[in-house]
């Protein structure tokens, strides 16, 4: 029984702390409507890329969860095809600029994970 409730409380405790790492997912739609309130805040999205722009390992994506849309400019991770599911955490910004275009409000992108489809 002692070994049990050592496992159980360790277990707790780790995941405690890997939650707390954890930024708040959020909606694409909260973001477009108060963007004041996300500036310089890191935060997740999840949702399809419907388009992508990209050379050299960096460039810009849309994402779309379909409450909304959001540009997400990468620098590291190379940019995904459209049509694969992306969970995308970065730094809320107000203009992402890249090859001298705007694509107004956007994400600097920290990290990744995808989930093709195809």
């Amino acid at each position: 029984m002692k070994k049990t409730s050592i496992f159980l409380g360790v277990s707790i405790a780790l995941l405690s702390l890997a939650l707390t790492g954890c930024p708040e997912r959020i909606r694409i739609g909260d973001i477009s409507r108060d963007p004041g309130r996300y500036y310089d805040r890191e935060v997740t999205v999840a949702g399809r890329v419907v388009r992508s722009y990209g050379a050299a390992g960096a460039g810009v994506y849309e994402v779309d969860d379909g409450t909304g849309t959001v540009w997400v400019a990468t620098e590291k991770y190379g940019v995904p095809t459209k049509d694969t599911y992306v969970g995308v955490t970065g730094r809320v910004v107000p203009g992402v600029t890249w090859g001298g275009k705007n694509y107004g409000n956007g994400m600097r992108e920290t990290r990744r994970r995808t989930h093709d489809i195809r």
